[in-house]
């Protein structure tokens, strides 16, 4: 039998997320779910490709390729040719990204001030959830 705390975590994890997300529609722009995975990975990662983009995000590469259009067209993203193979892309969050990153940070961290009663309590769900989403990636992968 599965335990039913899983259940529950998942539903409070998607609880804390419906906050979170309406805190950024309020202050960061932001656009389609499929573009903001896209931006995170790249802000990660700058100078990945359309193909490592749509790996990490477990996205077809289509779908990705969109969301880089998009993101290009609100001046979040830029693309470049890489220099040591011209017909492959490399993608790079541009200033405008950066600044908004910054308001988005400023957001989450005002939002989730004054929740946590012990800091250290901050550092253990950062481990646990980067636990979760490493074996859940891992699980759908293999």
């Amino acid at each position: 039998m599965k335990d039913e705390r899983l259940f529950e975590l998942a539903d409070l994890i998607l609880a804390v997320a419906r906050h979170i997300n309406a805190a950024k529609e309020a202050n960061a722009e932001s656009g389609t779910p499929l573009e903001g995975a896209v931006m995170r990975f790249v802000d990660r990662h700058p100078g990945a490709t359309v193909n490592a983009a749509a790996e990490a995000t477990q996205m077809i590469s289509s779908n990705v390729s969109r969301a880089v259009r998009g993101l290009e067209t609100k001046g979040l993203l830029r693309r470049e040719s890489d220099p040591d193979d011209a017909r492959r892309v490399r993608l790079y969050p541009t200033e405008k990204a950066a600044e908004n990153l910054q308001r988005l940070r400023d957001t989450w961290s005002t939002l989730l001030d004054g929740t946590f009663t012990d800091t250290a309590e901050i550092g253990t769900l950062i481990t646990a959830l980067q636990s979760i989403e490493t074996r859940l990636v891992a699980r759908s992968r293999g």
